[in-house]
């Protein structure tokens, strides 16, 4: 009974489209813990103090634009198709760009998260299965995050694949340990570690004469886009499932009410203003990381059964290597092996270690939007870990260490169907006047966000066959 005068009020509340901001919240807050921690300067106090105060939820949502399951998808596309798919990085990335807009649009204006906006606005059948399918996503995604620790752990310290799975639930406590020194500190850290590796990328790229790629047939690439060949659908879902992450809809709303924001409509409008920024700077880079993560692995591995590296040793791989754990030959050319495994692996751990931690926010957020349940991040950490371990565990003890580069694929297509879900429900209340009163989407944010979710949903169906017959090879084995 409570429950439901409460989505009454909540619901009545967000009919007004004279409300805007934090007064169309509901009293229940997700994240309550950072939720308006952050201030923020008045309007009129300067482009610089504004945007400082706003930076922030962007990068944090960007770092899951990097995770493992991204550089497993562009090493894949990279090593069996070479340019080919460069364009499914590139038009993802645009699309992601325009739903984190919308998605920070929507948390501003209306004071809810995604989440809560479903949970208030959707009738009462329709929580359960959101809720479900979004923690499936959420398993899908750490799933990914498991695959990256474990291959990084087994290039530091040769410890075999599976027992290296298993010990990455520990990193629930390594996680409690390091949020101690504060959010900023850890993804500053991380940041580093990709700067760094993309830094050898640009190198390599425009430096290093033996790994510089054709930029006219990327440029022929990118203009022509196209599935041309068999498998190509599959990697191409699996990129836009790492790229536009239906989870990171659902954070991004959340993050943006850590600021303290003022309800006046200048405010409004400068927090909008700021949060696209954020988001248009921290996801282009996100695109340019991934896009150099192709073009090496197209450089590098495609056509190829060896690659000789600094000091003329030849590392040989075959066609269906597992090119997860030969990644670090993409760096060999500049730094040899031994340090390019190094660096690749304290990288690859970092960015799993920092997507786990974006994981357990966004778990966060639909379980107390949608279900108005709590848990603590620890409880949390290990129900997500454990469900994300046991197909990983299932499928390598099965199959071997072979199969980590297709369990990532796999895990990354199971977030692009799930898009869907979250995409249109972002796009119905953003596009809505009765729920954004006068901060709706304009022509061209309607048009680029349906646009989006239609080409997304397009692909999802066509590539469905596919996607179902290789998640058949992948538990069973070719």
């Amino acid at each position: 009974m409570r429950d439901s005068i409460h989505d009454k009020e909540n619901s009545s509340r967000g009919t007004d489209p004279n409300l805007v901001g934090p007064e169309v919240h509901s009293g229940h807050k997700s994240l309550e813990g950072i939720h308006g921690t952050v201030a923020v300067p008045a309007h009129y106090e300067g482009f610089w103090r504004q945007w400082r105060a706003f930076v922030g939820p962007a990068l944090l949502v960007s770092v899951g634009y990097m995770d493992p399951g991204n550089w497993g998808t562009d090493l894949a596309a990279g090593a069996q198709f070479k340019y080919d798919l460069l364009w499914v990085v590139l038009w993802a990335s645009v699309m992601a760009i325009f739903l984190q807009v919308l998605s920070a649009r929507l948390g501003i204006v209306t004071g809810k998260d995604l989440a809560q906006a479903c949970r208030d606005w959707y009738p009462r059948w329709s929580r359960w299965p959101n809720w479900i399918l979004c923690e499936l996503a959420i398993c899908a995604c750490d799933l990914a995050e498991v695959l990256g620790s474990a291959v990084a752990l087994n290039l530091l310290f040769e410890i075999p694949l599976l027992w290296a799975v298993i010990i990455t639930a520990a990193d629930v406590f390594l996680l409690l340990m390091l949020q101690r020194y504060g959010m900023r500190t850890i993804e500053a850290v991380v940041l580093l570690l990709v700067a760094t590796i993309g830094l050898c990328y640009f190198l390599e790229i425009f430096v290093i004469p033996q790994t510089r790629p054709d930029f006219v047939e990327m440029g022929e690439a990118l203009l022509t886009p196209g599935l041309r060949q068999a498998g190509m659908a599959y990697i191409a879902i699996g990129i836009i499932g790492a790229t536009v992450m239906p989870h990171n809809l659902y954070l991004h709303s959340a993050l943006v009410q850590s600021r303290k924001l003022q309800k006046d409509e200048h405010s409004i409008r400068s927090a909008i203003r700021f949060n696209t920024m954020d988001s248009v700077v921290a996801l282009t880079i996100a695109f340019f990381v991934n896009a150099a993560i192709l073009v090496l692995a197209a450089m590098v591995f495609y056509g190829k059964e060896s690659v000789t590296v600094a000091g003329g040793e030849v590392v040989t791989f075959g066609a269906d290597a597992d090119w997860i754990r030969v990644a670090y030959l993409t760096l060999a050319p500049l730094m040899g092996t031994a340090a390019a495994s190094i660096l690749f692996a304290v990288a690859l751990l970092a960015s799993g270690q920092s997507s786990t931690i974006t994981g357990t926010l966004a778990g966060q957020v639909v379980m107390e939007g949608f279900m108005h349940w709590k848990l603590s991040p620890l409880i949390r950490r290990l129900i997500t870990r454990g469900l994300a371990i046991l197909p990983a565990i299932f499928i390598i003890g099965i199959r071997g260490d072979d199969s980590v580069n297709d369990l990532l694929t796999l895990s990354q297509v199971v977030l692009a169907l799930q898009l869907p879900l979250a995409m249109f429900p972002l796009l119905h209340f953003t596009s809505s006047r009765k729920r954004m009163g006068r901060w709706r989407s304009g022509w061209f944010l309607l048009l680029a966000g349906w646009g989006s979710a239609l080409l997304i949903t397009a692909m999802d169906i066509y590539g469905l066959p596919d996607s179902l017959r290789e998640a058949w090879f992948v538990v069973a084995g070719r």
